[in-house]
């Protein structure tokens, strides 16, 4: 049977422990004991973590041998600021699909209001992204960043930069990352409900990205977010 996973909180040696809600979901929730093992990542690793003691808003493990983790490529999402309840499902998904890092624009579609509010949105976005994490059996959740301006994302760096666009009639995002294509890390833009602006795309392609589509259907922001790691993540497990 296969083990439940956790990211710990805190982590000392040979003993890890998950504090706060955390562990709350554990007791509450999954009706932890003593004894129980549960595969704990502790940042560099994943070990074996037999639960020592439990108590108010703390679970306490000893930690044994380390276990096998799968390696994930490194997926840099640029996603565009919109809807939060429908951001917060790309989030968790992409995180499922391998993402490392996601990068919040705010982009010239971007409604005012959820622009303002965005930077306050952070933390719940990291839990969000954590708790997908344990989900998915990862060893770390995907770095998310504070919201930036689209200018500072344009610098990002890695050995292949795409933008999605609607308006790309010529180039597929398959195409461009197949395993016969050089992509190491990826960094993947994905615009706003609306997309990017022609004045965006012509940023994007000064800075050096490649402009590509996933295809003639018009997808809604959360939806082109989960089908574009989708196709990323699949070419490069191939490479």
């Amino acid at each position: 049977m296969t083990r439940r996973r956790f990211i710990a909180d805190e982590v000392s040696g040979d003993r890890a422990a998950l504090v706060g809600e955390h562990a709350d979901h554990l007791v509450r929730v999954l009706r932890t004991r003593v004894g129980q093992e549960f595969d704990i990542a502790t940042g560099d690793a994943v070990r074996r973590g037999r639960v020592a003691s439990v108590g108010d808003g703390r679970v306490e493990f000893e930690l044994a041998e380390e276990v096998s983790a799968a390696s994930l490529s490194e997926i840099t999402l640029v996603l565009a600021v919109f809807k939060f309840d429908r951001m917060e499902w790309a989030i968790e998904k992409c995180t499922e699909l391998g993402v490392s890092r996601i990068v919040p624009v705010i982009a010239r579609r971007t409604d005012a209001h959820l622009a303002a509010a965005s930077a306050k949105r952070v933390e719940r976005w990291r839990r969000i992204a954590r708790q997908a994490a344990e989900q998915s059996r990862r060893a770390a959740p995907p770095e998310i960043a504070v919201p930036i301006k689209l200018a500072e994302a344009l610098n990002l760096q890695a050995a292949l930069r795409v933008v999605l666009a609607e308006s790309e009639e010529r180039t597929l995002l398959r195409d461009v990352v197949s395993p016969d294509a050089s992509a190491g890390a990826v960094a993947l833009a994905v615009g706003p409900e609306g997309g990017w602006t022609e004045d965006e795309l012509q940023c994007f392609g000064q800075a050096g990205w490649i402009s590509a589509s996933l295809g003639n259907t018009i997808l809604r922001a959360e939806t082109a977010a989960m089908a574009a790691i989708a196709v990323v993540a699949s070419a490069l497990y191939s490479l």
